[in-house]
């Protein structure tokens, strides 16, 4: 099949293209770009004042299944995945059971092939039943098709136990996944402050992110191994990864979009909905978090998508789960408060959200370019909507932005070629 993509402007990073071009897509590969094709085609789109970037990666995001298949599964989660322009996704391991072992794994993989929308590349968790007490075959899983390992949600407390999975990940070329919390300090509702004083719930400290990021830190630079830390939040963990960066440490990290985009003052407007771990901070945060996606500190942003329930969501501060979805709102909310705010130029989006991804999982991707595979976002950067529950595709309606105007919103998501998202 021919996809002829006319007039639209490519933001490449690899290439550094920012300007109109015409894609020519043939089968599951880009066949063409040039400034003008004139080539008969199964379907033309036309991309007049539309954006075109390379699929956006997802690595660090939940779908639920097996075992929370009332949240979220994952055919649901990637319906709202393609919706949100994420052309592969990377799901987490704290389902039920556990992805510990190469059958619950090819559960996953047979089950994302079959539903067939975008790539889905899960990871195995560190630990048996993520108990933190035995570390799983490292090996076996990676052949299985795990793309890395994390026990994300239940940190692994046993230093010399994640020492193990650092320096074996490694040594098989991948990596693990540090969900940072400190658990002798992380009991809390929401960020420990003012917030929660008023809101009388008992506030997270930032400590517990910080302790254990400066662990994987220390385990990564002493033993010259890579380490990814999750999620970051706070400006200490920023500062610790940038220095030790510029050391030569061979440290990534991620942060989302709602931690550039809210404080905990959110909590205020949309109680439950502004709940996640670790937990919204304060404006210097976020400015931080900002300034390390400006500089190269934080090498991708990512979702971290976590479907809850209404029922669960309503349980009030103290007890309800952490976590939002976040497939559907993520280029919105990088649009509006990384574009507009001219904090970030769209390369350096493309970097943050493809380019860098696809390198750190060391996959083919991330990138628009002759021969590669057709993994393609297509967007009005303009288009203005309100977020509404109806129009949300997850199971799950858990999400801070329901009610607010956005900007930015994806008309056509393609993978390996097949239009897989086409907005009505």
């Amino acid at each position: 099949m021919k996809i002829l993509l006319k007039n639209g402007t490519l933001i490449d990073y690899k290439t550094n293209t920012f300007g109109k071009k015409d894609i020519l897509i043939e089968n599951e590969k880009i066949a063409k770009i040039e400034d003008t094709i004139e080539e008969i085609a199964d379907k033309i789109i036309d991309c007049t004042n539309l954006y075109i970037m390379p699929g956006m990666i997802d690595m660090h995001c939940h779908l639920r299944e097996p075992g929370f298949e009332h949240k979220e599964t994952i055919e649901t989660g990637s319906r709202s995945a393609v919706c949100g322009g994420f052309t592969t996704i990377c799901p987490m391991p704290n389902t039920k059971p556990t992805p510990d072992s190469a059958i619950i794994l090819h559960q996953i993989i047979d089950e994302s092939k079959r539903v067939n929308l975008c790539n889905v590349l899960p990871y195995a968790s560190v630990s048996k039943g993520e108990k933190g007490e035995e570390l799983v075959d490292f090996e076996e899983l990676k052949k299985a098709g795990a793309i890395a390992f994390s026990d994300d949600g239940m940190p692994v407390v046993n230093s010399k136990m994640m020492r193990e999975a650092i320096i074996e990940a490694d040594r098989l070329g991948t990596f693990v996944a540090s969900h940072c919390e400190e658990k002798s300090v992380s009991a809390g509702a929401i960020n420990a402050g003012k917030v929660a004083e008023k809101l009388e719930v008992e506030g997270v400290l930032p400590e517990a992110e910080e302790i254990m990021a400066a662990r994987e830190i220390v385990i990564s630079e002493t033993n010259n191994v890579r380490a990814h830390i999750c999620h970051i939040s706070t400006k200490t963990t920023r500062n610790m990864v940038r220095d030790a960066k510029k050391r030569g440490v061979k440290i990534t990290c991620e942060t989302c979009p709602h931690y550039f985009t809210f404080t905990v003052d959110e909590v205020l407007k949309t109680g439950v909905n502004a709940k996640m771990n670790p937990p919204l901070r304060e404006e210097k945060d976020r400015q931080a978090i900002i300034e390390g996606l400006q500089d190269g500190t934080i090498d991708c942003i990512i979702t971290d998508h976590a479907p809850h329930a209404e029922n669960e969501k309503e349980k009030g501060l103290a007890t309800a789960p952490n976590g939002i979805i976040g497939f559907e709102t993520a280029l919105s909310a990088e649009i509006m408060n990384l574009i507009d705010t001219e904090k970030l130029t769209y390369l350096d989006l493309v970097k943050l959200t493809s380019y860098n991804p696809a390198k750190i999982l060391k996959i083919d991707r991330g990138t628009i370019e002759e021969g590669k595979v057709a993994d393609i976002t297509i967007f009005d950067p303009n288009e203005k909507y309100t977020y509404t529950k109806d129009m949300i595709v997850s199971k799950s309606k858990n999400s801070p932005f329901v009610g607010k105007e956005l900007k930015g919103r994806v008309q056509y998501t393609i993978v390996n070629g097949r239009i897989v998202y086409e907005k009505e």
